[in-house]
């Protein structure tokens, strides 16, 4: 039996995989991991880990995500998101683990009008997709037989996420200002959950960047419009530019991401974001 290593198994995505492993456990030993058990900034625990389980697959869930916070602790997020990544990398190729990494569309800038697509130009705005591009070079340097998956907007029912804080501040508030010229996609983290076992269970993998996420892309005013109405609320919700919702680090404008590659290559095919969360919404309402 294959063993799959989840490192950040406490994460969105982690706790996502958790969910569904049942359903593959004729076929797969799974090990799930979180800071707490393993310190990914630490290569001697990495190299110790490894060595002891000798995974098939190792997925690596495991980011520093505050991006506003990033821009303070820059030590912190390189720590995770590139030089932990690295020790990741180097320990699959010692042990002949494929490597599935999680990734950001926040590695673009954000200033075009066209979806990317994996094999564009990467240039970040600010600490966090600066931390997370340098993770994606160590990665597919330093291992050959690395995928890493560009996802954005992720939300689900565990941990914190835009769905869920939307959900929470309908029930205290009678009106709220959300930004309506940021552009990309939301994503189920259930629905790349199962994107990543899709491809373990691919024969003949392809290996390189693919980007994952539901489609298309919308703003973040029209995306708390639809939480609002697949939850009944009444809210009214105000359309607001950038300029009037200034964050400590900038976010790109349109970072929505081509998924035509993984859908060639891997045969997935994602899901309309608007399905997605109405089922995420319906589970977080009854929770």
């Amino acid at each position: 039996m294959k063993k799959i290593v989840v490192l950040g198994s406490n994460g969105q995505l982690g706790n996502c995989i958790r969910k569904i492993a049942p359903d593959f456990e004729n076929k797969y030993e799974f090990i799930f991991t979180d800071s707490k058990t393993l310190d990914i900034t630490d290569e001697d625990q990495i190299n110790s880990f490894f060595y002891d389980n000798k995974p098939d697959y190792c997925i690596n869930a495991s980011a520093y995500t505050a991006v506003d916070l990033a821009e303070k602790e820059s030590d912190k997020a390189f720590a995770v998101n590139a030089d932990g990544v690295g020790y990741i990398a180097q320990a699959c190729v010692d042990h002949k683990s494929i490597l599935i990494h999680v990734s950001t569309d926040y590695v673009f800038d954000g200033d075009t009008n066209l979806p990317y697509s994996e094999d564009d130009f990467t240039s970040p705005i600010g600490v966090y997709g600066e931390s997370k591009m340098k993770g994606e070079e160590l990665a597919l340097e330093i291992n050959p037989k690395t995928i890493i998956l560009r996802t954005s907007w992720l939300y689900s029912e565990f941990n914190k996420n835009f769905v869920k804080t939307m959900l929470n501040l309908f029930t205290q508030k009678d009106e709220l200002g959300i930004v309506s010229d940021q552009f990309g996609q939301p994503t189920n983290a259930n629905d790349l959950a199962e994107a990543i076992m899709d491809i373990i269970e691919t024969p003949n993998k392809i290996f390189g960047v693919f980007h994952f996420s539901n489609y298309p892309e919308t703003t973040w005013f029209e995306f708390a419009k639809k939480i609002a109405e697949f939850s009944n609320s009444t809210v009214q919700l105000n359309p607001l530019t950038t300029e009037q919702y200034p964050t400590p680090a900038k976010r790109p404008v349109r970072s929505t991401m081509s998924l035509d590659k993984i859908e060639e290559v891997y045969k997935i095919e994602p899901k309309h974001w608007e399905n997605s969360l109405e089922e995420s919404v319906k589970i977080l309402i009854q929770q």
